[in-house]
């Protein structure tokens, strides 16, 4: 009796992580591009913000280490944001919505540190942020 009972535990818990690692893993494959950019473009910031930070100050791990932590965090609301939207009928807007103005906000960073790197010229930097803001005018 003892080991049935032991036998049923380890099969529905067996069942049950292959059916979310299945899950997920088909909400991944379903919007790979989404994951892959929010990943991209967070790993182009992380990478010359770091490079930036060495010509500054030294390599310091612990801000290299923050660059995983927020790909994580991200990709983790990302999933749920997803979730959601499959979910519930009408909230298709939502990934738009919250990843968007991230992943645009990322990108400026991305170019100020390449910039704070010295893969991008403080002039052009300066054009491509004037072009962002048009309605702010122009720098001087």
């Amino acid at each position: 009796m003892i080991k049935s009972t032991y036998m049923k535990l380890i099969l529905a818990s067996t069942a049950t992580v292959g059916f979310f690692c299945s899950y997920f893993l088909q909400l991944t494959m379903d919007n790979a591009e989404q994951f892959l950019a929010v990943a991209a473009v967070l790993l182009l910031d992380g990478f010359f913000g770091i490079i930036a930070g060495i010509r500054r100050e030294g390599f310091k791990t612990y801000k290299a280490l923050k660059v995983l932590k927020s790909i994580f965090a991200w990709e983790v609301i990302l999933t749920v944001i997803l979730m959601i939207e499959k979910g519930f009928t009408g909230t298709g807007w939502l990934s738009e919505t919250v990843i968007t103005p991230f992943i645009v906000f990322q990108m400026i960073s991305a170019l100020k540190n390449a910039s704070m790197s010295g893969f991008i010229k403080n002039e052009l930097l300066n054009i491509i942020l004037d072009k962002i803001d048009k309605h702010k005018g122009e720098r001087v």
